[in-house]
């Protein structure tokens, strides 16, 4: 497929028709090249022969039980110390409610992670997940990050593989992909010194796929780090998923500076996020499906994204309790897209709407709320 002034592309372009996996060499390449178009198309190809024009969406709810945290990223501004006036910790009895109205609005999936919360017990957990699935037992419930799965397994002196055991057999039924930000050194202390480290956030992923549990991956992006560091990130995450085979979805986060450490930094441009997008579904051949996560992209770059190798936009969004998103580029409105809205920003894209569950399954209804 030779379509680019850029001769590094069009040898790449070959390996890619071919099926060969790309380098990290080959990775910095894509980032480097200033043919955008023929980067997009490279992508598009690529995730057309994987998926045709379907994208993907689903009808889910965030639920943030603490904002809580001992950690101070630079670049979060969602987390609080226990003792500020707008720190906040969810009883079980209000996370029962914010579910309960999730599933009268038509969710499949209740999104929950949290602060590193050192005031809670382990059995708070354990008593969250029982009640949601008592209750609400056809609900997905993708829970808790690796770097929540460490803290729980540290602080609370549990054996990591015990503790997921645990978790899981209580109604946790998949993780989210957040904690990754940046795998290597020093970038990654830098940022986030009081997280688990690569190893350890990797190593945490691939027990969470032997005992059957999906899981998706992310990596934040457009702060201090450089271009080397993001392929590395991906190269690691690619490395893992040929042991262990659990990462369902790659979310790639633009960085957004507003109310963090970072507040200076101007945070990727439009351009650099669409690069990151195609570069992710190039080089990331075994990880199946890559999100334009609109709530950090906002919906108009996310939609153009779908040309760029993305073939899901994450879903309708809604909030229980607290606004979770405190860096979203959408956080001058309500952060939230009905079915209906998200649907026409597939199709006026030119894709196929899917609604699916957290799995990827094909979600039929019979009707659809407006």
């Amino acid at each position: 497929m030779q379509f680019s002034h850029d001769k590094n592309l069009n040898l790449i372009s070959e390996k890619v028709e071919a099926g060969e996996r790309l380098s990290f060499d080959e990775g910095i390449a894509l980032y480097e090249t200033d043919d955008l178009n023929a980067l997009g198309k490279l992508a598009d190809f690529v995730r057309r022969q994987l998926h045709g024009k379907a994208t993907y969406y689903n009808v889910n709810r965030h639920f943030n039980y603490t904002n809580v945290c001992i950690a101070d990223c630079k670049f979060c501004g969602f987390y609080r110390r226990s003792r500020a006036e707008d720190a906040y910790t969810h009883s079980i009895e209000e996370a029962l409610k914010i579910a309960g109205d999730a599933v009268k609005e038509g969710a499949t999936e209740l999104h929950i992670v949290g602060g590193l919360n050192s005031k809670l017990p382990y059995q708070y957990y354990i008593d969250l997940f029982k009640s949601l699935k008592r209750d609400f037992p056809r609900l997905h419930l993708k829970a808790f990050t690796m770097v929540e799965l460490e803290f729980f397994s540290r602080f609370y002196k549990k054996n990591e593989d015990e503790l997921i055991s645990e978790f899981k057999e209580a109604g946790m039924d998949s993780c989210p992909g957040g904690g990754a930000e940046i795998f290597r050194e020093p970038t990654r202390s830098i940022i986030c010194d009081h997280k688990c480290d690569a190893d350890k956030w990797l190593s945490l992923a691939g027990k969470c796929h032997a005992l059957g549990l999906k899981t998706n991956a992310t990596m934040l992006y457009g702060h201090i780090e450089s271009i080397e560091d993001r392929v590395d990130h991906l190269v690691r995450l690619r490395e893992q998923q040929d042991k262990s085979g659990g990462f369902q979805c790659f979310i790639p986060l633009a960085f957004y500076p507003p109310g963090t450490a970072l507040s200076h930094l101007t945070g990727p441009s439009g351009i650099d996020s669409l690069k990151t997008m195609a570069v992710s579904r190039l080089m990331l051949d075994n990880i199946p499906h890559i999100k334009a996560y609109w709530v950090m992209l906002g919906k108009k770059l996310a939609q153009t994204a779908l040309h760029y190798g993305a073939n899901d936009l994450d879903g309708t969004i809604t909030h229980g309790g607290e606004l979770t998103e405190s860096y979203s580029v959408e956080a001058g409105n309500e952060v939230k897209m009905n079915i209906q809205e998200i649907i026409e920003l597939i199709k006026d894209a030119g894709f196929e709407a899917v609604e699916r569950d957290t799995v990827y399954n094909r979600v039929v209804r019979e009707t659809i709320a407006a």
